[in-house]
């Protein structure tokens, strides 16, 4: 993916992926009330105050990681998502989620790499929080890291068409809430096991 070397489409791509997983936290923060969830390490007493977008554009600025870590770490999240039904990201942990994901990403991707204390202080939390962060998201991974060609083709070329959707005016014959309307899901979960032809759509909660 020779394109994501260009840092213009770095940085919209980040900025894409913001607002999807913002969309997901908020969604479910909605669901909290209704829905029985688990309390887990990566929740934090409060909701932090730097928003998704800037806290994934600091990473992407100085964790140095390669530009495809980014793509793998949404793979990971979504893995993350199915198997862990009860720990949905919310406010309260997405941002733990993301340094977690994007580090442990960069491990399995890249010949060199930061080590746990850089990613800790650039997440903004101890070096101790860190090594727990990164046990209890291996786990629940169930230490299911490999990420295919296919399946990563499948995750980028999706950001890749609802970035184009977001950016395009809906057609006039085309109801505008038809127009964005699996970017307004809550998430999309593909297998691995599944072509780009035939994907399936569910909801992670």
């Amino acid at each position: 993916m020779a394109e994501l070397d260009n840092p213009n489409v770095m940085s919209n791509l980040i900025t894409f992926l913001s607002s999807l997983i913002q969309k997901v936290a908020e969604s479910n923060d909605l669901n909290c009330g209704f829905q029985a969830q688990k309390i887990s390490v990566f929740h934090g007493l409060t909701r932090p105050t730097i928003s998704i977008q800037s806290y994934l554009h600091r990473i992407y600025k100085y964790a140095n990681c390669s530009p495809s870590c980014f793509i793998v770490a949404y793979v990971y999240l979504d893995r993350f998502a199915q198997r862990q039904p009860s720990l949905p990201i919310n406010s309260f942990n997405v941002h733990r989620l993301l340094i977690t994901s994007v580090m442990v990403a960069a491990k399995f991707m890249d010949d060199m790499y930061y080590n746990n204390a850089f990613y800790a202080k650039l997440g903004g939390i101890s070096t101790t929080e860190m090594n727990f962060l990164e046990v209890d998201f291996l786990f629940g991974l169930g230490f299911h890291l490999n990420v295919n060609p296919k399946t990563f083709h499948t995750y980028y070329s999706y950001l890749q068409r609802q970035m184009m959707m977001m950016l395009q005016p809906p057609p006039p014959s085309t109801a505008p809430e038809s127009s964005i309307e699996s970017t307004l899901k809550v998430h999309l979960c593909f297998s691995d096991e599944e072509s780009t032809s035939h994907q399936k759509e569910q909801v992670a909660v």
